[in-house]
């Protein structure tokens, strides 16, 4: 079983990429904003929790992260691979993350940091607003505030997976083909 998981901040492409990763290899991909995204629209406990954190700009909790991802891996558990999109956010989820996937033993993974600038992340996730009709992605002030809280909390993960060599990275300004070629290279390398 191989394991990807697609780091960057909101806008990088994850999703684009995750899918097209999905696609090509038949692994299952795991985004945690579309399984709490059909939380909310469930209107489950879970969902509208979630939907008063995203609303001011926040990240969901840690717990949240957690249950949603167990549950997802446990309806899927014959998969030849995962790609985790979204998720670990945290250190604390990144040192969980091991537990929650079974990566110990001969599991193979690699986190692959896709790095996008600043002001190509804000165009992108207000072009996605007026595309797909994602309300988390409609106003500039919690756009600039989901990427402060990136800054700040999550992409210190990237210091986590580089001290155990599972970190790559990914310049993530371009052509979606192009960007997706760059992180299939890295893939086969470990392979």
């Amino acid at each position: 079983m191989f394991n990807v998981i697609l780091f960057g901040p909101p806008g990088a492409g994850k999703g684009t990429q995750s899918q097209k990763l999905s696609e090509k290899n038949g692994w299952v991909h795991i985004s945690t904003g579309e399984l709490l995204r059909k939380e909310i629209k469930n209107k489950t406990t879970l969902g509208i929790e979630a939907q008063r954190l995203i609303d001011d700009g926040n990240y969901v909790t840690d717990e949240m992260a957690f249950e949603i991802i167990k549950s997802e891996i446990e309806r899927n558990k014959n998969a030849e691979g995962f790609v985790f999109d979204g998720f670990p956010r945290t250190i604390y989820q990144a040192e969980k993350f091991s537990e929650i996937v079974g990566l110990n033993g001969n599991h193979k993974y690699v986190l692959i940091s896709i790095e996008v600038h600043e002001d190509v992340l804000i165009e992108r996730l207000v072009n996605r607003a007026k595309e797909s009709g994602r309300p988390d992605d409609r106003q500039k002030d919690i756009i600039q505030k989901r990427i402060q809280i990136y800054h700040q909390k999550t992409s210190c993960i990237k210091e986590y997976y580089k001290s155990q060599g599972k970190l790559e990275t990914v310049d993530g300004n371009g052509e979606i083909d192009s960007i997706f070629d760059k992180i299939c290279e890295v893939i086969e390398k470990h392979k």
